[in-house]
């Protein structure tokens, strides 16, 4: 009995002490990816497109892996890659501390900010410091629901599963403002919002960065990046950032 007990522990070091598993063979990996983040991934003509979209795919040919993507909501993404539902999540997903403890990142691909949305004859607000008192929009469990909440005082936040549901508050008059990413809100105001709102500058804050997340642990993480590397050198990347974006990264 005692030996069969140092067999089963020596077993179970083993296994601790094995290397992460690789690329299964043929497996199809699946990616969530929040489909209203224009104009990181979308539904358009029944497909799914974006920077995001077209980012993923570029490497996965590279990677030599196939995929289906899985559209869910944004805050439904990190819990589903803790329990392995997902093997990656594309999202415009900013790179933070508190994330990190619980799913790893790619390298930073995308660098962004925030940014206020107004009516475009809306001229009270100017700044940050003039949403005291009012109610400003934006998407549940982001990066600008914990900024409003840290830099402004008397602010009445409401926030919503996508950043469409933010963008009809302002345009039906039941918000006075959107607080959210600036490519998004820039793209917003140039679509499906031109000529009735505009993004106010400066940007309310930069420096924030994007990362493609993934279980913690993942094998997929470094083969990722040595895909970005290799896009960033060949040119793909600068062709699908101007494609999405109209300038050059």
């Amino acid at each position: 009995m005692f030996k069969k007990t140092l067999i089963a522990c020596a077993a179970l070091v083993g296994l601790a002490l094995s290397p992460a598993p690789s690329f299964a063979a043929g497996k199809v990996l699946t990616v969530g990816t929040d489909t209203s983040f224009m104009p990181f991934e979308f539904e358009k003509g029944g497909i799914y497109v974006g920077f995001d979209i077209d980012l993923w795919t570029a490497a996965a040919k590279i990677m030599g892996v196939k995929f289906t993507l899985q559209p869910m909501d944004f805050n439904g993404l990190i819990p589903a890659l803790q329990t392995h539902t997902l093997d990656a999540a594309l999202a415009g997903m900013t790179i933070k501390p508190e994330r990190q403890k619980v799913v790893d990142f790619s390298d930073p691909y995308y660098e962004s900010g925030l940014s206020l949305l107004v009516r475009a004859d809306n001229k009270t607000i100017t700044s940050l410091a003039d949403l005291a008192g009012k109610h400003v929009a934006t998407k549940q469990a982001t990066s600008s629901v914990d900024y409003l909440r840290t830099h402004v005082k008397g602010v009445d936040v409401s926030s919503f599963p996508n950043i469409d549901n933010a963008f009809l508050e302002l345009q039906t008059g039941r918000a006075d403002a959107v607080l959210f990413d600036t490519p998004v809100v820039s793209y917003y105001a140039t679509t499906a919002g031109k000529g009735t709102t505009r993004v106010l500058n400066p940007p309310v804050s930069s420096g924030e960065f994007y990362g493609f997340a993934f279980p913690k642990g993942s094998p997929i993480v470094a083969k990722f990046n040595k895909a970005l590397k290799t896009m960033k050198a060949n040119g793909q990347y600068a062709a699908l950032y101007k494609k999405w974006f109209g300038k050059a990264p």
